[in-house]
């Protein structure tokens, strides 16, 4: 039997390969994704400081029963609204080790829609 690589060490492979070059800060902080099975997540994070200025996610902030799809734009609009709120308009968007592609593309472009620039 082949041994077929873990799915998941991949990505976390490729997300520290990509954090190696990304951080963030106060003024302009890192957007991250992270994506289950069932659910989608958003933080804006100041690596420098190592705390979370706002987060978002389908799991507590979407109520209605909709594709995932829709629920990652929903987290999109408001990452995108709870960063505003705080003065944050610049991010660098970290897509944690997925394809820019689906609900992680999705979620980065309704935050661009709502006001964030990266």
């Amino acid at each position: 039997m082949i041994n077929k690589p873990d799915k998941n060490k991949t990505r976390q492979s490729r997300h520290a390969r990509v954090r190696r070059k990304i951080s963030g800060t106060a003024e302009c902080p890192r957007l991250n994704v992270f994506r289950s099975n069932k659910h989608i997540y958003a933080q804006l994070i100041d690596d420098v400081a190592g705390v979370t200025l706002a987060s978002a996610s389908s799991k507590t902030d979407v109520t209605e029963d909709v594709t995932k799809t829709d629920s990652a734009t929903v987290v999109g609009k408001l990452i995108a609204e709870r960063g505003l709120e705080k003065g944050i308009k610049a991010v660098k968007f970290d897509r944690g080790g997925y394809l820019y592609h689906g609900r992680v593309q999705a979620l980065a472009e309704a935050a661009r829609e709502n006001g964030l620039e990266f």
